[in-house]
């Protein structure tokens, strides 16, 4: 297996299929995680290798592929506890859970996926928060959800930005620049941006918007590690939405409690 060690992560090429880890998770025995890369791999629903690439993603990292459970996203704030591989069909975009044996995965294409892991509990989560879901502050109500269910302690909490879009490549509109500003009072969050089309355009730091909110409910500023990877800028690496649409993959982040 080739690895490639890069800021707080490792880049691993085992039999050809690429896939991403964070050093911060890797201490911990107990749990297999990942983010992938698009060599080879495809989760999209639509996709002719999606199946194949959920089996080859599982084998590479050792999961039965019957414990691989991913849910219906559609940029909700909603949260779901998993006891078990059969989870709801509602439109879901965070999973939760302290069993052992359950893969939970949530898929993007420059959305931003967090891993999260509390180590004294032994909780993990997996969450999908777009746009969308960052103004409904979902990963502010997994950790709030974390506390309630599983009384966690927030300071226990690491977690991990996967590669997404940033603030380079995250360029809006008006409407859309005054939802973050109405929502936030972070200061550096938005810049204005290029004029194209005669409108002036925005650019948005969701991945700051997402650290500081979960500083603020009480997560230590060294257990929020970020990959530092634009899915824009390394789309030869990485599915991108706005890079490949309309033909556009998805990657997949996967964490299991052993």
């Amino acid at each position: 297996m080739n690895k490639i060690e890069v800021n707080n992560i490792i880049i691993n090429n085992k039999n050809g299929i690429e896939y991403l880890q964070f050093k911060k998770l890797m201490e911990y025995n107990n749990i297999v995680h990942c983010y992938t890369l698009k060599h080879d791999l495809n989760f999209k629903s639509t996709s002719p290798i999606k199946n194949q690439s959920i089996e080859k993603i599982c084998s590479t990292l050792g999961i039965d592929r019957k414990e691989y459970v991913r849910a219906n996203q559609d940029h909700t704030n909603n949260i779901q506890i998993v006891n078990d591989i059969k989870i709801s069909e509602d439109d879901t975009d965070a999973l939760i859970t302290n069993k052992k044996n359950i893969a939970l995965a949530t898929t993007s294409a420059d959305c931003i996926s967090l891993l999260m892991f509390d180590y004294e509990k032994n909780v993990i989560a997996a969450v999908h928060s777009g746009w969308r879901g960052t103004v409904k502050k979902i990963a502010r109500d997994v950790v709030e959800k974390m506390i309630e269910v599983y009384n966690c302690n927030a300071s226990n909490i690491i977690c991990c930005i996967c590669p997404s879009i940033r603030k380079c490549h995250f360029e809006v509109d008006y409407d859309v620049k005054e939802i973050f500003a109405k929502t936030f009072n972070y200061e550096g969050i938005i810049e204005k941006g290029v004029i194209r089309e005669s409108k002036q355009k925005y650019n948005i730091d969701t991945v700051e918007i997402n650290k500081r909110m979960i500083k603020e409910i009480g997560l230590k500023e060294e257990n929020i590690i970020d990959s530092k990877l634009c899915t824009v800028c390394n789309s030869d690496k990485f599915h991108s939405y706005r890079k490949d649409r309309p033909n556009y993959g998805l990657n997949v982040a996967i964490i299991e409690l052993k």
